[in-house]
């Protein structure tokens, strides 16, 4: 998410200019320092939701101080606590069941605020963009769950590498593509079930950019515009 930043979330974010925004999978802090920075800037507020990050957490409240909350739970957890959010930033467990239950818990909210907000997903295109990947399969409810090495994966490869290959440290789907794998599968069955009018725009570079939003002429136009405009 972070190599996004500069070229189409900041100037999205200028132009919205939220003041609630929830980031999921936070990792070593590395964008969640833009947005706090951004938030301290605009007097806005991040709340970061990850269980177990790996950033001084102290070190980060000290220096921005009321822009961030900190909620160490699970994101299916955790949204339905968060009151209120303009923008949500997901990138955290990158699995079917994780996506698609955390748009429907951001659907929901939106019922009590009237809004739904603009959503970044990191990871739409290879190598999870149709490959289920589980940072602890146990978190996973057994339907939800594909058949899973710990093995890495090779560009225009369905099987895993039995030696080698990208992040051959995780838990990865033994095979892409069909129902119900991975992160562009979630997010293009949730709009297919969901009766609110979203618009979904895809950026293939870096492991592939997506952006969810409220169907709006002005609001489409400048995405628009800001994805083809960035050489992404």
């Amino acid at each position: 998410m972070n190599r996004f930043w500069d070229k189409i979330i900041k100037p999205i974010l200028l132009k919205e200019q939220p003041k609630s925004i929830v980031e999921i999978g936070a990792d070593y802090g590395f964008n969640t320092v833009r947005i706090l920075e951004y938030c301290k800037w605009l007097h806005a507020k991040v709340y970061v939701v990850d269980p177990l990050p790996k950033f001084d957490v102290n070190a980060f409240q000290n220096l921005f101080g009321e822009h961030l909350e900190m909620v160490r739970l699970l994101s299916h957890d955790a949204l339905p606590k968060i009151p209120e959010y303009d923008v949500v930033l997901i990138d955290g467990d990158h699995n079917w069941y994780t996506v698609y239950f955390e748009l429907k818990a951001i659907e929901e909210r939106s019922k009590t605020t009237g809004k739904f907000p603009i959503v970044f997903f990191h990871d739409v295109d290879w190598p999870y963009g149709r490959r289920d990947m589980y940072y602890d399969p146990k978190q996973i409810p057994a339907e939800y769950l594909k058949p899973y090495a710990l093995k890495g994966m090779i560009p225009g490869q369905s099987e895993l590498s039995v030696e080698g290959g990208i992040n051959n440290n995780l838990y990865n789907a033994e095979y892409e593509n069909g129902p119900k794998n991975g992160v562009l599968t979630a997010i293009e069955d949730f709009l297919q079930d969901s009766s609110l009018d979203l618009s979904f725009q895809k950026v293939v570079s870096e492991n592939g950019l997506g952006v969810l939003y409220e169907n709006d002429p002005e609001k489409d136009k400048y995405i628009r515009y800001v994805i083809t405009s960035s050489g992404m």
